[in-house]
């Protein structure tokens, strides 16, 4: 195993600034005396909510997604994108927006990095029990098109395995759900639990 202090950031360059992300280009030290380039999507993080009913059911909004040119069944998420707002605080705000709920019992269900071989995107999945409706403001922008859908749990992994659901916050946020629900929610961990991975604007 190499040591962290053989992988240095020798120079750093923002070679790209959009609306979302950044890429950047790093110049790390790598053992042997070498350096090699490697390229960074800056990313600010997200957070998803598996919503789950008292009928077993988890709710899906399907949204157009245009790199992939395809309308994909996805949970209720957004970006981290509000300075100083806490995880928990803009899952509840997602869920309001995208789907017109609330819910009375939160726990985080799991944390994940999307891809840390090209990106510092850090995500956390919350489990979101005891679901009502509550008032939400008029969609606006791809929130304007979206649909819901309410599935059974069971449904939903037969149609992950199946390959039906391929948006990666969803494919975890089912299984991980089907594991919660299986343990009876027993290693949860708190709304509010430590969140390393996640950067700080």
């Amino acid at each position: 195993m190499t040591d962290l202090h053989d992988h240095q950031v020798q120079s750093s360059d923002v070679v790209y600034e959009g609306r979302i992300i950044s890429v950047r280009k790093d110049v790390v030290s790598m053992p042997g005396d070498t350096t090699s380039q490697r390229d960074v999507v800056v990313h600010p993080g997200a957070v998803g909510v598996v919503a789950l009913d008292d009928r077993g059911r988890v709710l899906l909004v399907q949204q157009y997604r245009h790199p992939v040119r395809r309308r994909l069944d996805e949970l209720p998420a957004g970006l981290l994108d509000v300075d100083g707002e806490p995880g928990l605080a803009a899952a509840k705000r997602e869920l309001a927006e995208e789907a017109g709920l609330g819910a009375d019992t939160w726990h985080v269900l799991v944390d994940a990095l999307t891809s840390p071989g090209m990106t510092d995107e850090a995500i956390r999945l919350y489990l979101a029990r005891d679901v009502h409706e509550v008032h939400r403001n008029v969609q606006e922008h791809e929130e304007a098109e979206m649909t819901t859908l309410w599935q059974p749990l069971d449904v939903l992994v037969g149609r992950v395995m199946a390959g039906e659901v391929e948006n990666a916050m969803a494919c975890l946020g089912v299984l991980a759900a089907e594991h919660a629900v299986r343990t009876g929610f027993a290693d949860l961990r708190p709304a509010d639990a430590p969140w390393p991975s996640r950067k700080t604007r």
